[in-house]
């Protein structure tokens, strides 16, 4: 009886120090840029957050790549030698990232895809909105805005796309151009934003000003950052009123734009969402588990959330009573009459 009660005694403890060796794991959160402050104001604090859960005792690794491929890849290789066992990617650059995704798996190192595909060499997971989606949906809101005004057929509007190296901007600007060929309106001028710089998406729309002038009835801008870029040479070129532009990740600065009347849309997809599900499926790795995939992107099991186009029309519930940002954040000083207006408060 004393030998069956330590023998039973022995299983459970192994069996604990087994769990406890399965989770207790070194995970690497690298992200591609500072350009925008979604990485550390909501995808790492998120992610950081859902692990502390999951996994108290793992060990979290948080790198930022600053736009700079050999700098991430110095990261990658870093994370590696410190024992990252599954390293969540947001590549600065897709294509460069297959070889990141080769290194891993040749050490058993697990990796999941983050925001941006890398469709040449198959990540574990992909996790991310659905960014051909969210492409579409601003461009149609645009359209279905412009047509509602009474814009007649044939009139130009630019295109402002991201990253010409990150694959997501790759898909956000399909969804873009699907919405924009089925449309009665045409593209005037396309260009792809390095680093998704907003200097340089502004830099281009000043020469975009001065070639077409008043031609210009709509920009659709990829993300908050270009949008901005596009509303600042609109008013340096002193155009009035400042045609709708679009945006993509409800920055702050984009809010308070939009409730100003100076930007037409963003897309809600609050980063901690994503950021949480690829804590999820980091465990599920860890624990040899093989995490449910809802689709399949560039070979890759998937799992896209839809996210909201943002107008002045819902800002109110889709942010401020949705809870994804307080009046007290976006409606300072320079904004509060106008949020007085939308109701926000």
């Amino acid at each position: 009886m004393k030998t069956t009660t330590s023998l039973a005694a022995a299983s459970t403890l192994v069996a604990t120090l087994f769990a406890t060796a399965a989770t207790a794991q070194t995970v690497a959160f690298l992200m591609p840029d500072q350009a925008s402050t979604r990485y550390e104001n909501h995808d790492w604090p998120g992610f950081e957050a859902a692990m502390g859960e999951l996994c108290p005792d793992c060990t979290l690794i948080y790198q930022n790549g600053n736009a700079d491929v050999a700098l991430q890849q110095q990261q990658f290789n870093s994370v590696i030698a410190q024992g990252a066992t599954v390293i969540v990617l947001d590549p600065v650059d897709s294509a460069a990232a297959a070889a990141l995704v080769e290194i891993a798996h040749s050490q058993d190192v697990k990796v999941i895809a983050y925001d941006r595909p890398i469709p040449d060499s198959p990540a574990d997971f992909y996790v991310s909105f659905d960014n051909e989606g969210i492409g579409f949906a601003i461009a149609q809101s645009l359209i279905d805005n412009l047509q509602a005004q009474g814009v007649p057929e044939g009139a130009g509007v630019l295109q402002i796309n991201g990253s010409p190296t990150d694959a997501a901007a790759g898909l956000i600007r399909d969804g873009v151009d699907r919405a924009l060929d089925a449309s009665p309106y045409v593209t005037l001028s396309e260009f792809d934003t390095p680093d998704w710089a907003p200097p340089k998406a502004q830099e281009w729309a000043a020469g975009q000003i001065t070639r077409f002038g008043g031609d210009i009835v709509g920009v659709v801008a990829a993300n908050d950052g270009t949008g901005g870029g596009a509303i600042a040479a609109m008013k340096a070129a002193g155009v009035d009123p400042v045609p709708p532009i679009t945006g993509n990740d409800a920055t702050i600065a984009a809010l308070q734009l939009i409730i100003a009347g100076d930007q037409y849309n963003t897309i809600s997809k609050p980063s901690e969402i994503v950021a949480a599900a690829a804590a999820d499926i980091a465990m599920m790795l860890i624990n040899g588990e093989t995490p449910e995939a809802t689709s399949t992107l560039y070979n890759t099991p998937s799992q896209l959330f839809v996210p909201a186009v943002v107008t002045q029309q819902n800002i109110k519930a889709e942010i401020f009573d949705a809870g994804i940002q307080t009046a007290a954040d976006v409606c300072t000083a320079e904004y509060a009459d106008a949020c007085d207006a939308l109701g926000i408060e």
